[in-house]
């Protein structure tokens, strides 16, 4: 294994070299293996998601800007949508078990979820991505031929050494076989699209190295030279996760998130941040990337609003981008009001009153409680065009608007309009 960072030897493929230069990689079993096959012309990669939600969040773009690369770069992407492993749930570094979810669900779950796909890979023409569901081998397995020709292939003693499972053990909270089997299973999705599609690589989260590392192995086993690589945990430059607000996940389907929304979460990307984002999320060049991000004070706010245009462009299209550039050039301003909801949480959240200071975390304006106390206590708060600043204040149905709507803004440029539906 191979951390991130620069490997020994001068790198061969571009690709590698243009994936470590925006930051893309955290692991790799092998690199200068994996640099060697990407130099002997174009190969296949895929990454995988299960479908547990109906959306995908910004956590998922990592890996999906990794595969954007890689097919600038001429190489075929593969996504792989799990209904088969969805079935089961990945128990990786949790603490407990995901809830089941019915197949009807899951095969709705994808439906929602192609759609952001298609915009970040192109899977136009013989060469195109491709988008397959995993249920397609998965559910074709006999649980006795299963554990035949791959139970026998993994061993308890190595599945235990891994951080995605010793951490549900030393939490000790319960690990299911059914949970356990996930990683198995994993395994053989990369080895049947191997055999299917000759795929050689494999991209992941950082949650996902054991899963990764059992299906290079499996793959060994057969004959065949696999290779895994791993993107960092999306996190701030303060160490917090990011792309989490009190409401949960931002997504990237507009109908979880408007894409008003979606550019004014990046739009509020803190200072330290904005350098690591345009690598990370954007296509500009890195002599760029490098003049934005040595902009200081006023300036800096233009290249947040490149980054969060640039960022809307890939997941929603040029055309919303430009309408959310104009929307928040108009609000940023103080001379526009928001028409559309920009963020969307579930109606029965207000059955025991929602915390203020919690609303205030939700729509992105702090990032943390402690943080929207102080805004609220300093009279910089209003809710529906009236200042609050009582940090005790709950939200309940009463403070609704017309269409279940109530407006939230942080002086006079940050705004938000929040629909419960």
């Amino acid at each position: 294994m191979i951390e991130a960072g620069k490997p020994a030897t001068k790198l061969k493929s571009e690709a590698l070299a243009v994936l470590l230069e925006r930051g893309l990689v955290h692991q790799c079993t092998d690199i200068e293996a994996l640099d060697q096959t990407l130099s002997q012309g174009p190969i296949t990669a895929y990454a995988g998601f299960d479908a547990t939600a109906a959306s995908l969040h910004v956590g998922h773009l990592m890996p999906l800007m990794t595969m954007r690369w890689l097919q600038k770069l001429g190489h075929r992407p593969i996504v792989v949508l799990g209904g088969g492993t969805s079935q089961i749930g990945d128990p990786s570094f949790r603490k407990d078990a995901r809830p089941m979810l019915e197949e009807r669900q899951i095969a709705a779950n994808i439906a929602s979820i192609r759609r952001s796909v298609e915009r970040l890979v192109d899977m136009n023409g013989e060469d195109g991505a491709l988008l397959v569901d995993n249920a397609e081998w998965l559910n074709e397995f006999r649980f006795l031929e299963f554990l035949r020709d791959y139970g026998s292939q993994f061993t308890v003693n190595r599945m235990m050494t891994f951080d995605s499972v010793k951490s549900r053990l030393d939490a000790q909270m319960p690990l299911t076989v059914l949970e356990f089997c996930y990683m198995m299973l994993q395994a053989v999705d990369f080895l049947e699209l191997a055999k299917r599609h000759d795929c050689a690589l494999q991209v992941g989260g950082s949650d996902q190295w054991g899963n990764i590392v059992n299906g290079v192995e499996l793959g060994r086993r057969d004959g065949r030279k696999l290779h895994g690589l791993t993107v960092p945990l999306l996190t701030t430059a303060s160490g917090a996760k990011m792309g989490k607000t009190a409401a949960g996940a931002v997504w990237l389907h507009p109908e979880h998130l408007s894409p008003f929304g979606f550019w004014q979460f990046w739009r509020n990307t803190a200072d330290a941040d904005v350098a690591k984002c345009l690598r990370l999320f954007t296509e500009l060049p890195m002599s760029e990337i490098e003049r934005l991000a040595a902009l200081e004070g006023a300036e800096l706010n233009e290249a947040k609003k490149i980054l969060a245009t640039q960022v809307t462009a890939i997941v929603h299209g040029p055309e919303e981008a430009r309408g959310a550039l104009q929307q928040g050039d108009a609000l940023f301003s103080g001379e526009g009001e928001i028409l559309e909801p920009t963020h969307s949480l579930p109606l029965k959240i207000l059955a025991d009153g929602l915390g203020l200071l919690e609303l205030v975390v939700a729509v992105g304006f702090a990032a943390s409680n402690g943080e929207a106390r102080r805004l609220v206590e300093g009279g910089g708060v209003r809710l529906n065009n009236q200042i609050v600043d009582d940090a005790r204040r709950r939200i309940a149905t009463g403070d609704l608007q017309a269409n279940d709507r109530l407006s939230i803004s942080v002086g006079k440029r940050r705004k938000a309009l929040v629909g419960f539906e």
